[in-house]
């Protein structure tokens, strides 16, 4: 293994595999240096190796989602743009609502997947208080 890091996710998942290396005696070996989770030394730099790497991980997701909550704040957070206009969308559910095409011909027609179409039909149908 070369990264403590992609062993486990947490200092309690790192925990549960050294018990179980321990209890089939099995050796560890990260970034060439053999370490023996039966030896007091090699259990304490493992978890000390464990602790830093779940720091590690926890930085990287503070970072992450500060990062996003200023990019929410300036606009530029929108996520996945929709494949289709309002206008496109309008008239997909109107040609659906006639009966002359089915889900797969319309999917054709307007160059998107079945599950836009079902995406769309929905949409209008939750927004449409006629019934």
């Amino acid at each position: 293994m070369t990264k403590l890091d992609r062993l486990a996710r947490s200092l309690r998942d790192a925990k549960d595999i050294v018990d179980e290396l321990t209890r089939r005696e099995v050796k560890l070996s990260i970034g060439g240096s053999i370490h023996d989770p039966t030896d007091p030394v090699g259990r304490l730099l493992f978890n000390v190796l464990a602790m830093v790497a779940e720091f590690e991980a926890d930085l990287i997701r503070a970072r992450t989602r500060e990062g996003m909550a200023v990019a929410k704040a300036k606009g530029r957070l929108r996520g996945k743009q929709p494949k289709l206009s309002k206008a496109q969308e309008t008239h997909l559910v109107s040609v659906h609502l006639a009966g002359t095409h089915t889900t797969v011909e319309l999917a054709e027609l307007f160059g998107v997947a079945r599950s836009t179409i079902y995406r769309a039909i929905k949409r209008r149908h939750a927004g449409d208080t006629t019934v």
